[in-house]
């Protein structure tokens, strides 16, 4: 038969190697990339996430032993080996999986940059150019942790993501407080090397207590497993 890529024999052994050890037997949510919100049968509206980050926490957390579930929007890299996968396309299908998912998730890791916005209706046809674009108006689309909050589980430890582009600390201490987030992961959009559809990221942890630790700018991987260990830490205070 044909030999397993490096990637998919590498994934396997470290599971093997971590069968015993904090995420072992785990559920773990993850969601990643972007949503697209239909505009015609032709166009969307979107974001430039390409779902590295939110597909290397999943691979790592698989490869710790956990049961993962990934919740995929359109994704600009392919799924990693091992977690089960399920794709979805707008904001409306990631809260449905979210909401399932948490039935049985001792964590949920919402690495994804679901849309925002989605226009108002969405047309039948191809718009046209005309002598003046049309007017489209947008309306919100769901908050999915907040809409969601109902569905977790007692204990489950909530990890959110906040990409900013000014207060930046502020605006995620906001969100952390308001969506009742154990964790979240904040980066700086406009910072060179981090964000969207780059291998590298730099991000600040905070957590529920008022602590904020400031990691260096690092490979995606590496983030995903200093985000992991402190999910291990979290959920060993449960």
């Amino acid at each position: 038969g044909r030999m397993p890529q490096p990637e998919t024999i590498f994934a396997h052994v470290g599971r093997l190697l971590e069968k015993h050890g904090p995420l072992a037997g785990r559920r773990i949510a993850v969601t990643a990339g972007p949503t697209r919100e239909a505009l015609d049968p032709v166009r969307f509206l979107s974001n430039h996430s390409s779902g590295k980050m939110g597909a290397a926490i999943a691979a790592a957390a698989w490869r710790r032993g956990a049961e993962v579930d990934l919740i995929a929007g359109p994704l600009s890299v392919p799924p990693p080996v091992g977690p089960h996968v399920t794709s979805v396309e707008t904001t409306a299908d990631m809260a449905d999986a979210v909401r399932r998912a948490l039935a049985n998730a001792d964590v949920l890791i919402m690495a994804a940059a679901p849309a925002d916005f989605a226009p108002a209706a969405v047309a039948p046809s191809k718009l046209k150019k005309e002598t003046q674009p049309p007017a489209v108006t947008l309306q919100f689309t769901v908050d999915i942790l907040a809409s969601t909050r109902d569905a977790r589980r007692p204990g489950a430890v909530i990890v959110g993501f906040a990409l900013e582009t000014d207060d930046v600390m502020a605006h995620a201490r906001t969100k952390l407080e308001a969506k009742e987030l154990d964790l979240i992961v904040v980066n700086d959009a406009t910072e060179q090397g981090a964000g969207f559809a780059v291998d590298t990221n730099r991000v600040t942890l905070l957590d529920r207590a008022g602590g904020a630790e400031a990691l260096p700018l690092m490979p995606k991987p590496d983030v995903a497993d200093a985000i992991l260990d402190r999910v291990e830490g979290l959920l060993g205070g449960r």
